[in-house]
């Protein structure tokens, strides 16, 4: 596989090989693990440097308002539109990269509910003694489906939501929340949870996760090659190896 991105990355680009550069990217972690299997692939193949920031959504929100300045921005689709509605993004330069589901999980050992329907979910949440979600999309979501399932009075004092870039998987682990909600990308790497599955297909919210070229970047050819890097077919087993699906699909 190794040798196969490394030949796909050289064929890609070649043409973005003449001056090395190096890439800030500021990225949600939905993506994270596949991106840190990808990147140094692709530094190897092209010789670029790739530099990191994590953040959860509403903190990337925040950085983009106090002007920080990168050459790759990475978050769910509806984010990416919007600063460049605001002008953060330069205007056409979205790419979607992956999309992900939400999935669901409980501590290590602890008894797996059932959830196969959106009416045995609801029976979950409200067995539960307590619920964690994040406070990104998903948590987004998980609070419009207790709301749509008409139970959110009985599951409001059961709720715990974790801060912006907190793993929902750790306050699962510690046995803060019996059972908690976050994207399949980020819920699989937690150690001290047991993954059950992924919501039932009658209540599942799928989320595009996209890259978008900041304006003011240093390096915006070398984050176009990185783009083309992620979405190349030889990309497709690691992203659905880390839970996602390219975006494409």
């Amino acid at each position: 596989m190794k040798s196969c991105l490394l030949a796909a990355a050289g064929a890609l680009l070649v043409s973005s090989m003449a001056q090395a550069a190096e890439i800030n990217v500021l990225s949600s972690a939905a993506f994270k693990e596949a991106y840190l299997e990808l990147v140094p692939q692709f530094e190897k193949a092209t010789e670029h440097k790739v530099k990191t920031t994590w953040s959860g959504t509403a903190d990337i929100m925040k950085r983009m308002d106090a002007g920080e300045t990168y050459d790759l921005v990475i978050m769910f689709a509806p984010g990416i539109d919007q600063l460049t509605e605001s002008g953060k993004i330069v205007d056409g330069s979205r790419v979607d990269l992956v999309k992900s589901g939400i999935g669901v999980a409980v501590r290590s050992g602890a008894p797996k509910p059932d959830i196969s329907s959106g009416e045995n979910l609801k029976k979950a949440l409200l067995a539960a003694k307590s619920i964690g979600y994040s406070s990104g999309p998903s948590g987004v979501y998980i609070a419009k489906l207790v709301q749509r399932m008409g139970i959110a009075d009985q599951v409001q004092g059961k709720l715990k939501q974790v801060r912006p870039g907190t793993p929902v998987g750790t306050i699962i682990a510690s046995g803060d929340a019996e059972i908690g909600f976050q994207q399949i990308s980020e819920l699989l790497p937690v150690a001290g949870i047991d993954y059950i599955g992924p919501l039932p297909a009658d209540v599942q919210e799928t989320t595009v996760f996209a890259a978008g070229l900041q304006k003011g970047g240093k390096a915006p050819e070398a984050a176009k090659a990185l783009v083309k890097f992620f979405t190349a077919p030889d990309a497709v087993p690691v992203i659905k190896k880390k839970g996602l699906e390219p975006a494409g699909s």
